[in-house]
């Protein structure tokens, strides 16, 4: 498994990141003041703008299946720091609450609605309740798992750290975002090396044409 990792890692085409090097935040001016403020801005308007769904899911949720309308989760964050995420409840109940995501949407733990919710990304929208708490960014490394951190992270892995985890980032725009992002934790360490107002455009952009065409097939 630990050779297959490496082996993905170092044939990848789009990245040059170094494996044995430690990886140094870029904490500039952008990434230190500008984009939390950013984050904030717009957290508080697709709020506002999605006030219908926020309205309407919840009673879809209740309508599908027995349970909590918000899924909670313990993840790690900025510095090590452990925090809740947030997402609309996806899943069965009785679903245990960690465990390895669902790769496809015939996964018999997911509910009907949550079907809808996943492949349209919408059961994301309650971590704008994360940024604003200041958890999270929109662009980041994803925040794992508690328990998969504690048992399964190295060193070198847990320099995704060193930044504000984030909604999407540049493993979910590449065409690596099939395998789980454990096996290929280089474009997180790419993003902290690298951050810019310019990489977070390209993400943004990257990040709404794979929604559009996953919608439109």
């Amino acid at each position: 498994m630990e050779s297959t990792m490496v082996e993905r890692r170092a044939n990848s085409s789009e990245l040059s990141v170094p494996f044995s090097m430690n990886i140094r935040s870029r904490r500039g001016l952008y990434s230190k003041i500008i984009k939390p403020i950013l984050d904030i801005i717009f957290s508080i308007c697709l709020i506002v703008m999605a006030s219908p769904i926020f309205i309407c899911i919840p009673l879809l949720i209740k309508l599908d299946s027995k349970g909590p309308i918000l899924f909670k989760q313990l993840r790690y964050g900025e510095k090590g720091r452990i925090f809740n995420i947030y997402k609309f409840r996806t899943m069965y109940v009785d679903t245990p609450n960690e465990g390895r995501s669902p790769t496809s949407g015939a996964d018999p733990r997911i509910t009907k609605i949550g079907r809808l919710l996943r492949r349209t990304s919408i059961d994301e929208l309650p971590q704008l309740m994360n940024i604003l708490k200041g958890e999270m960014s929109f662009i980041g490394p994803r925040p794992e798992q508690k328990s998969i951190v504690e048992t399964e992270y190295s060193e070198w892995e847990r320099q995704r750290f060193l930044a504000v985890p984030g909604i999407t980032g540049l493993w979910q725009i590449s065409s690596e975002r099939i395998h789980p992002i454990h096996n290929n934790l280089q474009y997180d360490l790419k993003y902290i090396s690298e951050v810019s107002l310019k990489l977070d455009l390209k993400i943004i952009w990257g990040t709404f044409r794979i929604l559009l065409n996953s919608n439109t097939h």
